[in-house]
């Protein structure tokens, strides 16, 4: 018996090694692909022609290595690690323009980014911005934001209180504590169980790419859960930890302020999903020079190199299978003509509820399987944002390199609950939670581009059902009940903002409008306004669904990447490219990068 239990602990170890650091596939970080910075582009017309290219069947390149679904940063980025392994990848977008959540538009002259806000993790020589400088060939620049990064502001008007955020390891808790005197060994623990809990963080991409048993062995045996803090602490809430740490109502706030970059409340939050967050901006923020366009611009070149293609206005209406169930194509809708490509790979970016449930023939939804992945899922809460283009320079108009989170009170999860329960109406006059950024004051090349103005980012949740009514109306012509609920949410938050930036006034906004999740599933394809994928929520941090709803799907040949196969957000988008990638070229491309970076700094420490 005994001799058993440690052949099957052998067999255990040699696999774990293997999926670990094994590696028999080709290498997209084989070597430093860094060029030399060229000059920036600023002219409209000529970034379009890379990131506007249309959909027409005479553009599909022949003998496709792999079609993928989706021009957000989970396919783009696993694009650009296939061709640079010498695939041809074709990528469809559905929008007119590629990139995702990371592209721009531009009305009355005002340019906004929509889902770029700020990134962490940057530092030179670490493993995140060494991966983003090679799969941009060093060409997509970064710019630090102030420190402080974030501000947080709690309470009405009469008794509001802020709170600074501020990056760096023996920074951010000495700050804190000057906040919040006496409240030392709170602060200091929080912070050691966030550490503790992110370095855990390795065994998630391992159970979805190591062999569905072995994973399955992990999950069942419990083993998960002892190899990885992340994953014990999975099902305990952020509240829960929290309060735990401390009687400080505020300083809980202050803990628990960065929610929204995730979208659930912290009572449904897993606490292993926040000290992700926590950690990423520990050592600084960072926007992407010349905004958020410049990461598809820099990313479609490499691409087209190896013989791809990224086109645009191609909505795929069906992924094509044949009698055996397997994957060889899409369908793209050109006016009222379907077109066939084909590819012995399919990979969809367009998250898992639209690849499920309106890409696949009924009779393939329907497999146990498939409803199994499903039922562990559930859509995320609606976004909303509003955009506001303003008349003056940053320094006119008080504006900074960092962000706002602006909240009503302290009692996060009270406020949200309460919004997101109450009459649509009612909760447009009160919104709990304001996130605020301008780009423009984020970018050293805007007032190049756009000397005299400014914009502003304001985002927070609203839920789709209260929406829903007019989804089938024609974008730009939609109901006046549909504007005048829009109209609500504009001024209540405008109240908020003026209030908190006093030299914006009303007489100097030349363009405002405010994106809904309606406005979110037009343009963005999310089923249900959602802008981070599937929900966050505890149950999403289980190692039972993580061996489940992996890269390689129930359907052979069909692939998933992106936010839903990993976590949301920039990074745990292309986080999601890194994991299917490693399936799909049979090597870990998380360690690989890793590996580039020492590489880089190595080399950087031999010129010194």
């Amino acid at each position: 018996m005994v001799l058993i239990v440690v052949i099957i602990c052998v067999v255990l170890v040699i696999f774990v090694l293997k999926y670990v650091f094994g590696s028999s596939g080709p290498n997209p970080f084989e070597k430093d692909t860094r060029e030399p910075v060229k000059k920036m582009v600023h002219d409209r017309k000529e970034k379009n022609k890379v990131l506007k290219q249309g959909f027409l069947a005479s553009k599909v390149p022949e003998n496709l290595d792999a079609v993928i679904i989706g021009s957000g940063i989970g396919g783009l980025g696993l694009a650009v690690l296939m061709a640079k392994v010498g695939k041809k990848v074709l990528v469809l977008e559905q929008h007119d323009r590629s990139g995702g959540c990371c592209h721009t538009f531009t009305e009355k002259g005002f340019e906004f980014d929509v889902g770029i806000h700020y990134i962490g993790d940057l530092q030179e020589h670490k493993p995140f911005r060494c991966m983003l400088d090679n799969m941009t060939d060093g060409q997509l620049q970064w710019e630090p934001l102030d420190n402080p990064y974030d501000q947080v502001v709690l309470g009405p008007p009469e008794n509001r209180r802020r709170y600074p955020i501020y990056s760096g390891r023996t920074r951010f808790p000495e700050e804190l504590k000057k906040c919040f005197p006496g409240e030392e060994k709170a602060i200091d623990d929080y912070i050691k169980l966030c550490k503790k809990v992110g370095r855990g963080i390795w065994l998630l991409p391992m159970l979805k790419i190591c062999p569905a048993f072995l994973a399955k062995f992990l999950v069942y045996t419990g083993l998960a859960k002892r190899l990885s803090y992340f994953f014990k602490m999975a099902s305990r809430s952020l509240t829960e930890v929290v309060n735990e740490l401390t009687e400080n109502e505020d300083l809980r706030a202050v803990f628990t302020y960065i929610y929204g970059t995730y979208g659930n409340m912290p009572k449904d939050t897993s606490f292993s999903m926040h000290s992700l967050l926590v950690t990423h901006y520990l050592n600084g923020a960072w926007y992407p020079k010349g905004g958020a366009s410049e990461i598809a611009y820099h990313m479609i070149p490499i691409i087209k190199k190896a013989g791809g293609a990224v086109l645009v206005r191609a909505p795929v209406n069906r992924i094509l299978f044949n009698d055996a169930k397997e994957a060889y194509g899409v369908s793209v809708m050109k006016g009222q003509e379907e077109i066939h490509i084909h590819a012995p790979m399919v990979i969809s970016n367009a998250g898992i509820f639209n690849t499920y449930e309106k890409l696949l023939p009924k009779e393939l939804q329907a497999m146990p399987a498939i409803q199994q992945q499903l039922g562990m899922m559930k859509n995320g809460e609606g976004g909303l944002s509003i955009f506001l283009g303003l008349e003056g320079t940053k320094e006119d108009l008080g504006l900074k390199a960092d962000n706002y989170w602006i909240f009503t009170e302290n009692n996060f999860d009270e406020l949200t609950e309460t919004y997101l329960n109450g009459k649509r109406e009612e909760s447009a006059k009160s919104v709990p939670l304001l996130f605020v950024a301008s780009p423009s004051a984020k970018d050293s090349t805007w007032e190049e581009r756009s000397p005299g103005k400014s914009t502003l980012s304001l985002v927070s949740f609203a839920k789709y059902e209260w929406f829903e009514e007019w989804k089938d109306d024609k974008v730009n012509n939609r109901a006046p009940e549909y504007k005048e609920l829009k109209q609500i949410f504009i001024d209540s938050i405008l109240e908020v903002l003026m209030d908190i930036f006093p030299k914006i006034t009303r007489d100097k906004i030349e363009y405002i409008d405010a994106g809904t999740p309606i406005t979110n599933t037009h343009y963005i394809g999310a089923p249900k306004g959602e802008i981070y994928g599937a929900d966050h929520g505890i149950a999403r941090f289980s190692p039972e669904l993580n061996a489940t709803v992996r890269p390689q799907t129930p359907l052979k040949n069909l692939y998933l990447t992106g936010q839903d196969v990993f976590l949301c957000g920039f990074a745990g988008a292309l986080a999601g490219a890194l994991t299917c990638g490693s399936v799909i070229l049979n090597r870990n491309l998380h360690l690989d990068a890793i590996s580039l970076a020492k590489k880089i700094k190595y080399a950087k420490r031999k010129e010194d």
